[in-house]
């Protein structure tokens, strides 16, 4: 086999600082794919700057966890139309509540239109926060998606040893609801990655440990997503403080990983590749 890489950014829409970055990355950096979320602030601005990069390869990144609605259903959202962030109470409600299951239905389904509304290929489909793991969400990720031409969908799959961690109790719980997803996907003739990066280290994907990570890469398709951004703004302050999104936007625009990845002959590749 030969070692292969998908270099992408979520929150593509998110915030005018994020599309800033994602541009930039993308123009004189490693980045080759981004996933927007259609009903993010700056969404607009967003699929602006990706008509203007048409080698921009753009997936969308549904939102069923913090972040604001399309359709802005009370089932599922609050007054503003924002999901909530409580991950295992969602999670609950898509699984066992009627109301919630059919309200999560449309808001996908609505949020994939606003996506072919934009004119962009859809290059992919993912999730916020991985909700598509959750197999209520992933289920109608992909009916969904199957009618507007998805081809691929990110498997949120990370080994431990190539980010030097060591396989832990809710590692293998994690495996088997990719291992969910992964049969979801297969079912649909849906093409999926071997590998992804940026769960452990997630908003923490700066130069150091991407030079680390690349030598390590193990064979198959690796998918290395990042939140890279050129500053913080109030809401992104208040959902990810920690974030050292400008540091992940500095290891995007290195040179030496472009170089790493010639060097450890990673080829980079996009989901169409698959």
């Amino acid at each position: 086999m030969t070692r292969r890489a998908i270099v992408s950014a979520d929150d593509f829409g998110m915030s005018l600082e994020v599309n800033e970055a994602i541009e930039a990355a993308h123009r004189k950096g490693v980045l080759s794919t981004a996933s927007l979320m259609v009903a993010g602030d700056a969404a607009a601005d967003a699929i602006r700057r990706a008509k203007s990069m048409p080698d921009l390869r753009v997936g969308l990144h549904v939102v069923a966890i913090e972040g604001k609605s399309v359709l802005d259903l009370p089932a599922i959202t609050d007054e503003q139309g924002w999901f909530g962030r409580d991950q295992l109470r969602l999670g609950v409600e898509y699984f066992f509540s009627p109301h919630a299951r059919s309200a999560i239905r449309r808001e996908i389904e609505a949020q994939y239109r606003v996506f072919a509304r934009t004119g962009l290929p859809l290059d992919h489909a993912n999730a916020h926060k991985h909700m598509h793991l959750h197999p209520t969400v992933g289920r109608f990720l992909i009916e969904s998606g199957l009618s507007h031409g998805l081809r691929a969908v990110r498997s949120p799959f990370e080994p431990p040893e190539p980010v030097d961690a060591k396989d832990s109790l809710g590692d293998r719980a994690l495996r088997r609801w990719i291992g969910v997803l992964r049969h979801q996907i297969r079912k649909a003739g849906l093409k999926t990655n071997d590998w992804c990066f940026g769960l452990r280290w997630s908003g923490h994907m700066t130069l150091d440990r991407i030079r680390s990570l690349i030598p390590k890469l193990p064979d198959g398709v690796s998918e290395i997503y990042f939140h890279p951004a050129t500053a913080q703004n109030a809401m992104m302050h208040r959902f990810m403080p920690t974030y050292d999104q400008e540091g992940e936007l500095a290891a995007l625009l290195d040179s030496g990983v472009r170089d790493a990845f010639t060097r450890e002959s990673v080829r980079q590749i996009g989901w169409s590749d698959l």
